[in-house]
């Protein structure tokens, strides 16, 4: 049957946000929190998305998707409705397609100055080289 492959949705938020939203500008902490999810189950994080608005039928978000053995990942519901148009949409589409979707429910982490600075460093030096370590 092969191993369930799972797509991570993460929201793509302006670094401009990152002091009234952090952790939806934190793309890496969403991905993170997605393949915890998926290895607690035991299933393989395939393809990481960072989108915004997306619509529910497009096609990166469909590209090689298994009915019934694939599925989808965001970290919670916000992050859904940040990252897709309409979750409402997207649910529909993955019911009619036969394709789970599931939120991770891990708490999302408290942001200090400290972690906050760490994330404008990564995300405002990405041709730098530098990694956010």
């Amino acid at each position: 049957m092969g191993q369930v492959r799972v797509t991570a949705i993460a929201s793509l938020t302006p670094l401009e946000r990152l002091d009234d939203d952090p952790f939806l500008v934190d793309s890496r902490s969403q991905h993170a929190m997605c393949a915890r999810w998926a290895a607690d189950r035991g299933y393989v994080v395939a393809r990481e998305l960072l989108v915004s608005g997306l619509r529910a039928d497009h096609e990166a978000l469909w590209e090689g998707v298994r009915p019934g053995r694939d599925l989808f990942v965001a970290p919670s519901h916000r992050v859904l409705e940040s990252a897709l148009a309409s979750v409402a949409a997207f649910t529909e589409e993955c019911a009619r397609r036969g394709v789970r979707v599931e939120t991770a429910g891990h708490a999302e982490p408290a942001y200090d100055a400290r972690m906050k600075a760490c994330v404008h460093r990564r995300l405002s030096m990405p041709t730098a080289g530098y990694d956010g370590r």
